[in-house]
């Protein structure tokens, strides 16, 4: 039997009554057949990153338990986009719903599809907030904590729902 993996996935969507779709994309991803143990940070708005003709977004980030491989995790997360009508219009542009696999276990993962840990995680205050809720102590292979990682970064991000 394979063993369980701690996996962290990024929450975005910024059109079409945005935190309806966060909230029921976590939902779905805690009732998901091969997800369990599933919990929720708190949910940010929070400006666009690249173009900025587009809505605000609102982020979140999920934990869940997994058997799957990595590779299974992005591909049930990719279908899940679908469910909700994503359409890659234009980088970093508007969209339904985004799920980025941030976190992995402790796996370093680069193939074309996939970079694991995310590759602009570390730079993007609503990616490390809403994780930090989640996981206060962790540390990265760069060899700096949350803190030190967070202080580096503006809080620029509005509370718009605490965690469950």
């Amino acid at each position: 039997m394979k063993a369980w993996v701690d996996v962290y996935i990024g929450l975005g969507s910024n059109l079409d009554q945005p935190l309806q779709h966060v909230e029921q994309a976590f939902q779905e991803l805690a009732a998901h057949k091969h997800f369990r143990n599933a919990k929720l940070s708190s949910i940010y708005q929070s400006k666009p990153v690249g173009p900025q003709d587009q809505p605000d977004f609102i982020n979140a980030v999920a934990y869940v338990e997994t058997q799957l491989g990595a590779h299974d995790v992005l591909d049930a997360l990719q279908a899940l986009e679908q469910t909700h009508g994503r359409k890659r219009l234009r980088h970093w542009g508007e969209r339904s719903l985004d799920l980025d696999l941030l976190l992995y276990g402790c796996a370093q993962i680069r193939t074309p599809r996939l970079t694991v840990p995310h590759a602009h995680m570390l730079e993007r205050s609503f990616v490390l907030y809403p994780l930090a809720d989640l996981v206060p102590n962790l540390w990265f292979d760069t060899g700096q904590n949350w803190s030190e990682h967070l202080n580096q970064l503006e809080y620029d991000l509005e509370l718009v729902k605490k965690g469950i």
